[in-house]
C-alpha cells in the first residue's frame, strides 16, 4: 500500500472525440484511444509516474457500459504493487469494498512502432455509496512498461504531474473520513476551509465552496454543482511560459493567472477547474 496517486479519471461521458479535441488544446499528448475490457474507453496523458485518463463510452457500447457519475472528476486512485495483501488489509479496517477480492481489467494497446499489445492490471474499488458522486479506488499495474512510454510522456503544457486533486463538500472532515480510515488515524490535516491529506508530492484537499473559489480565483458559483464531488485538478509544470503558449496556440477561453497559477475554467476543460503551477 502506498499513499500515492497513481492516476485520476475525468468522465467525459460519449463525448471522447470533443474531450480529446479540448484536452489536446490545452497542450497535453495523448495516447490512441483505448478500449476496456469492461466496455468503456479512453485517452491518457501520462506524466511522471502518475496520469491523467479521460474516460468516457463510444456511443455503440453504450447498452453494456456506462458511466453514472456528473461529467468531470469522478477517480482518485492510488498506488499498489501487492493488491492481494493491500485487500486484506484494508477489509482488516472495515473499508467498505466492492466484490470479494482484486478485480482484473485490462485493455489493448498499440505502440508507436505498431506493435499490439494488452495493458494489465488489478483493482480494489471502495464501494461506490461511500464515495461522493465518483470512485475511489486503487490500482495494481501488472505491464507498467506499456503506461509510462517516453513517446508519451512530453507535452506542449510542459507538464510533470499532479500537485492537488479538490473535493467540494459542506463538511470536509466527514467526507474525508474514508481515508483515514484506508491509511490509518492522524493522517488528515486541517486547513482553512477544509481538511488535506498528503499523497507523495501531491494533496488531496477537501474544502468548503467559499474555500475552493478563494483557491482558485474564482466565482463561487463557477464551482461545479453538486454540493458533494470531485471538482478541482492542479497539476505541476516546468514552465508557466509553456502553459500559456500552449492556451493561446489551442485558443482556450476563459483562463486566468492568479495565486501563482494559471486557472482554466470547468467550461474549456469537461467541467474541471484545471490549473497549474511550477513545480
Amino acid at each position: 500500500m502506498t499513499e500515492h496517486i497513481d492516476h485520476i479519471v475525468i468522465n467525459v461521458a460519449q463525448h471522447l472525440d470533443t474531450a480529446l479535441d479540448c484536452y489536446r488544446r490545452l497542450g497535453f499528448t495523448l495516447t490512441p484511444r483505448g478500449h476496456h475490457s469492461l466496455g468503456t474507453s479512453n485517452h491518457l496523458a501520462i506524466f511522471g509516474s502518475d496520469y491523467l485518463e479521460l474516460m468516457g463510452v463510444e456511443p455503440r457500447n453504450a447498452d453494456k457500459a456506462s458511466l453514472p457519475f456528473p461529467p468531470g472528476l469522478i477517480g482518485l486512485v492510488f498506488k499498489t504493487t501487492a493488491a492481494d495483501a493491500l485487500w486484506q488489509r484494508l477489509a482488516a479496517r472495515r473499508v467498505p469494498l466492492q466484490g470479494d477480492g482484486p478485480q482484473p481489467l485490462s485493455r489493448p494497446i498499440t505502440l508507436e512502432d505498431g506493435t499490439e499489445s494488452e495493458a494489465r492490471f488489478r483493482t480494489i474499488d471502495v464501494q461506490a455509496a461511500s464515495v461522493p458522486n465518483g470512485r475511489l479506488f486503487f490500482c495494481h499495474h501488472l505491464t507498467p512498461e506499456l503506461v509510462w512510454r517516453p513517446e508519451w510522456q512530453t507535452h506542449a503544457n510542459a507538464v510533470q504531474g499532479i500537485a492537488e486533486y479538490v473535493y467540494v463538500t459542506p463538511s470536509p472532515a466527514r467526507t474525508a473520513n474514508l481515508l483515514e480510515q484506508a491509511f490509518g488515524p492522524g493522517v488528515l490535516n486541517a486547513e482553512d476551509g477544509g481538511v488535506f491529506f498528503d499523497a507523495g508530492k501531491a494533496r488531496v484537499r477537501y474544502l468548503r465552496r467559499e474555500a475552493i473559489a478563494q483557491r482558485y480565483g474564482i466565482a463561487a458559483d463557477e464551482v461545479p454543482a453538486e454540493d458533494e464531488r470531485a471538482v478541482a485538478l492542479t497539476l505541476y509544470t516546468r514552465s508557466l511560459d509553456a502553459v500559456r503558449d500552449a492556451l493561446r496556440a489551442g485558443a482556450v477561453p476563459g483562463w486566468k493567472e492568479t495565486n501563482n497559477r494559471v486557472v482554466v475554467p470547468p467550461t474549456s476543460a469537461m467541467n474541471v477547474i484545471l490549473a497549474f503551477q511550477e513545480a
